[in-house]
């Protein structure tokens, strides 16, 4: 899972809050992390894998939202392995994480190893944070026609160095002037708080807002192809609003929990004493929801597949050759395969208002099949539809 009570256990004078949290039953939840983030990591490497029985249809050019797609499942993916390992090293290896906690330690390998896994975990989840806000920006610009591959370039240095920023400066806050005199108070501890969790409220807030006025915006470009709003039109909108709906609701799931768990345990750290029986329910609460972290934080990229490209199957094909993976748009070679060459014979303005026209379509439809990638009912549907399609 990932918190930045991690972190905060590297820390020797560690707070008795930290400390309640990762001394219950620690070998359950390292096996609890470790199950649930193979379950995930295996399930999430299947869900991209090339199935058998698939188009083997020419590659269609990437878009960038599909590139963003695949890069927050690898964020997941690296994520996990990291949890993976540092679970490993806590089962395996009792007796090296237990220096963690001396105080008069000359070893420095297990601080080392701790701070090291608790940020690589820490920095590839933020950067999934970043990446999925820029998933709700790219989205909104394709439909304004203001994005493209090109922006791909300041999504990348927007994410990774807001990320990495955002981590090293949480990190040296908490751990300033010394590892040994960390958590000496809450002023080390808040600043590396909001560091870590700021990304995720973003997308908890601003996501939503940008997934409204993007599917608000497909339904004016949908209505705008033809003049008209037909059944197949409304359709696909609908299941673009759902897609960003079943985005959303997987990420609430999965990181809810940890806004629930760090709001308890700031409440446990204002009290004199956290072991009293007036506090007992809410300690009782705090290690339940610190376990459901172990199960749901490593889940995310597993759920996140079935969010943007649905179950695509068990059926791996692994034989090599040119053809369409599953996290490409099917759209845009559907588009080039029906696509009839308009009449040549219209002059003047008549032919320069059909070329317009089916160019702004052509564009309208490139921009929606963004959004609706994965689909292929939703892209048949936009194929047929489409005024390309019908000979204009």
């Amino acid at each position: 899972m990932a918190s930045p009570r991690l972190e905060t256990y590297c820390c020797p004078n560690r707070d008795a809050a930290t400390q309640l949290v990762m001394n219950f039953q620690p070998e359950v939840f390292c096996g609890v992390c470790i199950g649930s983030a193979s379950v995930s990591l295996l399930l999430t490497i299947l869900q991209l894998l090339p199935k058998k029985g698939q188009s083997s249809r020419k590659m269609p050019k990437a878009s960038s939202s599909s590139t963003i797609l695949l890069l927050i499942s690898i964020c997941d993916i690296l994520g996990g392995l990291g949890m993976i390992f540092r679970s490993t090293v806590w089962l395996g290896f009792p007796g090296f994480i237990a220096n963690i906690s001396a105080v008069n330690r000359t070893d420095v390998w297990p601080s080392a190893f701790c701070v090291g896994s608790a940020m690589w975990i820490q920095l590839l989840y933020s950067a999934g944070f970043w990446w999925l806000f820029c998933y709700a920006v790219d989205s909104y610009l394709v439909v304004r026609r203001s994005a493209g591959l090109s922006t791909i370039v300041l999504y990348h240095m927007m994410t990774w160095g807001l990320a990495v920023m955002l981590c090293v400066e949480g990190i040296a806050l908490l751990y300033y002037p010394s590892l040994s005199s960390c958590e000496n108070g809450l002023e080390h501890a808040i600043p590396h708080y909001i560091t870590t969790y700021a990304p995720l409220l973003l997308v908890l807030v601003v996501n939503p807002i940008l997934f409204r006025r993007t599917v608000s915006a497909v339904a004016s470009l949908l209505k705008g192809r033809q003049g008209i709003y037909t059944e197949n039109e409304r359709r696909l909108g609908t299941e673009i609003q759902i897609r960003f709906f079943k985005i959303m609701l997987v990420f609430v799931i999965c990181w809810s929990s940890n806004i629930i768990n760090e709001s308890l345990l700031f409440y446990l750290e204002m009290q004199p004493d956290i072991n009293g029986m007036p506090l007992k329910n809410i300690r009782s609460a705090a290690l339940i929801t610190w376990i459901i972290m172990g199960i749901l934080n490593p889940m995310q990229g597993f759920l996140f597949t079935l969010a943007f490209y649905g179950w695509t199957g068990w059926r791996v094909d692994l034989k090599w050759r040119k053809r369409e993976i599953p996290w490409e748009s099917m759209s845009s070679s559907t588009v080039g395969e029906n696509t009839y060459p308009s009449p040549v014979n219209y002059q003047g303005n008549t032919h320069d208002s059909k070329k317009i026209s089916t160019t702004d379509s052509q564009q309208t439809d490139d921009a929606i099949s963004m959004l609706s990638e994965g689909n292929t009912s939703s892209d048949d549907r936009l194929t047929r539809s489409s005024p390309i399609y019908q000979g204009w």
